[in-house]
């Protein structure tokens, strides 16, 4: 099943590829990716089998109902914790620690990595990077091998202002397809990996092949981590119990290769974001979605506003707002103004609010966003809008949206 440009694929392969190499700084270099490009090799059988693991386990369908009408959300079981599940919960007097907490928490139900990158080419040409890797455990069982819980998902795309490439990958654990090592710092999904020398994530090598597009990215940080919420405690919701924990990296500078649709491979840089969370039931009954927003402000800050939908409740909004320096202002529904401005239908019939104006008042922010291409609906094993934004007013601002529920 080959990826085509502009539409969704779902792989299952176990191809691994190396594209990294250590300096003599000690640092991961890149190396040409015409020179370890392999076409994606897929077993028939293998793919049938996993399918029908899938959805034996209730995860290979939409992850909300599409219908605009107002009722109850059709919440994937893929997120959604059943009463005979125990997971360990999101408890408040517990804080983030690093470098403890980039290791994998298989004790939590659901466990995901979000990457963005805004870089250019020699020409100028700006592209938009997005990655994700999802753990998520069907039960609470600590077994290994063939009978281990854990299902692991990775996303990729990549767009410029006209042309957009994504691909999905999905894997069980416990048969080495899929995991995390932590000493050095690796993550992978079949020949999909971050790893770096150390036991975190920087600097770090994001190497991602595909018979129609590549990628190999070295990111570094550029100022510090960031724990949102209360020492990385992030509530979601001021009236029900959902938390999570989380932590980003704002900072980071990106510099690397892309290779598009059999063309030669070519440099690019630019500027990176990464964020880690991990919880149980983050998607309880009754929750409809939510409108994220990453931004690097143009005085060097950096901000992130997630509004949260939920039925029978009003909407919740958090966020932070960080700058290299380490300062830190955790964001309530209190201090953040968020307003759809325009509502616009995708060609697959989907209305979806991509045009907003947020505020931040103690701050002085009043930005109004801007889609780069409108088009960015990726129909993946759970469906959402993703892509990169601008925004002007107080600021000026590039960043990325993530639009679920609709």
């Amino acid at each position: 099943m080959k990826n085509r440009k502009d539409s969704d694929t779902t792989k299952h392969s176990s191809q691994t590829t190396h594209s990294g190499q250590k300096s003599d700084s000690g640092e991961l270099r890149v190396q040409d990716l015409g020179r370890h490009h392999h076409s994606s090799r897929i077993i028939t059988a293998s793919v049938m089998l996993f399918v029908m693991i899938l959805l034996t386990c209730g995860v290979y369908f939409s992850f909300f109902d599409s219908s605009n009408e107002t009722k109850a959300s059709n919440v994937s079981p893929l997120f959604h914790s059943e009463e005979r599940k125990v997971y360990d919960p999101v408890l408040p007097d517990k804080a983030v620690k690093l470098p403890a907490d980039f290791q994998l928490h298989p004790d939590f139900q659901h466990e995901w990595w979000h990457y963005f990158a805004s870089v250019v080419d020699a020409d100028g040409q700006e592209y938009g990077i997005q990655w994700s890797y999802f753990r998520v455990a069907t039960d609470e069982r600590e077994t290994s091998g063939w009978q281990s819980p854990q299902l692991y998902i990775a996303n990729v795309v990549i767009s410029s202002g006209t042309t957009t490439w994504k691909e999905q990958r999905l894997a069980r654990g416990g048969i080495g397809q899929a995991g995390m090592r932590n000493r050095p710092f690796r993550i992978w999904l079949d020949n999909w990996s971050w790893r770096s020398l150390s036991s975190t994530p920087f600097p770090g090598l994001l190497d991602v092949q595909s018979d129609e597009f590549g990628m190999v990215l070295t990111s570094k940080t550029i100022g510090p981590y960031v724990l949102n919420g209360d020492k990385g405690y992030q509530i979601k919701h001021d009236l029900l119990p959902i938390a999570s924990y989380s932590f980003s990296a704002p900072f980071l500078s990106v510099q690397g290769q892309l290779r598009l649709e059999g063309q030669p491979a070519f440099a690019v840089k630019g500027k990176a974001w990464l964020n880690k969370e991990w919880g149980s039931a983050l998607l309880a009954e009754g929750r409809r979605g939510w409108d994220w927003f990453v931004f690097d402000l143009d005085d060097g800050r950096t901000l992130s506003v997630t509004q949260s939908r939920h039925d029978q409740q009003l909407p919740y909004t958090y966020g932070t707002l960080a700058d290299r320096s380490g300062k830190v202002i955790s964001l309530s529904d209190s201090d953040i103004s968020i307003t759809p401005l325009n509502t616009s239908t995708l060609p697959n019939g989907r209305r979806l609010p991509l045009q907003w104006s947020i505020e931040v008042p103690e701050s002085n922010i009043k930005l109004m966003t801007k889609v780069v291409r409108r088009d960015m609906w990726l129909p993946f094993v759970i469906p959402y809008w993703e892509g990169p934004v601008s925004a002007s007013g107080s600021h000026e601002a590039k960043g990325f949206m993530q639009l679920t529920g609709y």
